[in-house]
């Protein structure tokens, strides 16, 4: 499934947002944006999955207008993995995969045995089987986002948007969830935090600052000193890792430069 973003645009009434940001995710790609605390990464996706409303602008998502579609329209081809997600109710683990399945089910249809079977097939993708009926409350904070990674499987999209849903992790946790959204063999628009990781898993990088794309290209190509210095304001040495041809980046402190 292909994304087409043209020229979005969106404000904060108190300053701040994305001005005229163009990108496209071809089907089955994994691509990044990337950018500092503020650049607008989060915002562009907000907009993307209608938490926001663009000021103008157009989102195609296979060639239709995904912000004319309706909310179980739009639900049923993107599914969406935020950072952590704070309920007021307690549910099980099944129960909340399960949520998964309500863009394709009408208003107080029941779980038919192939909605089961989904639902389990999602929690066995990333381990968590055998917590199927556990408080999702009382999960670590990896244990949840595998969870909504579950869920988001269980949605059965051919493309995802993840809203820097490995931020708070630990970094073990966060390549099991990116291998993880790798093997669904999706398309997916991501934001990252990490730079390494948007090295290591990610095939196109869009580069946003203050609101603005600045870059874009594979990660060889985006990921520079220069670059880095230019947008992060911090020095670096990148290298070619022998064993995954991809680069990876060593940040430096002040007066380590050279």
């Amino acid at each position: 499934m292909k994304l087409r973003i043209e020229n979005l645009c969106f404000s904060y009434a108190g300053g701040g947002g994305v001005q005229d940001l163009s990108l496209q995710v071809e089907t089955g790609e994994f691509v990044g944006l990337i950018g500092p605390n503020g650049s607008g990464k989060s915002t562009a996706l907000k907009n993307l999955y209608r938490a926001l409303t663009p000021d103008s602008g157009r989102v195609e998502l296979d060639g239709e207008d995904l912000l004319r579609l309706s909310p179980r329209a739009a639900a049923q081809r993107m599914a969406v993995v935020c950072q952590e997600n704070q309920l007021p109710f307690d549910f099980t683990v099944e129960e909340i995969v399960a949520m998964g399945r309500s863009p394709h089910k009408r208003l107080l249809d029941v779980d038919t045995p192939e909605d089961r079977r989904i639902v389990r097939a999602a929690l066995e993708a990333v381990n968590l089987a055998s917590l199927a009926r556990r408080s999702f409350l009382h999960l670590s904070g990896g244990e949840k986002q595998r969870v909504l990674l579950a869920r988001a499987i269980a949605q059965q999209c051919d493309f995802l948007v993840l809203d820097e849903p490995t931020n708070h992790l630990d970094i073990g946790y966060q390549l099991q969830i990116f291998d993880w959204i790798r093997r669904l063999k999706v398309s997916v628009l991501a934001a990252v935090h990490d730079l390494n990781l948007a090295a290591l898993y990610c095939d196109r990088l869009y580069v946003l600052q203050a609101g603005r794309l600045v870059a874009s290209g594979t990660p060889g190509q985006v990921l520079t000193p220069e670059l880095i210095r230019s947008v992060y304001g911090v020095e670096s040495r990148v290298e070619l890792d022998p064993r995954t041809g991809r680069p990876a980046i060593r940040f430096l402190p002040e007066g380590m430069a050279n």
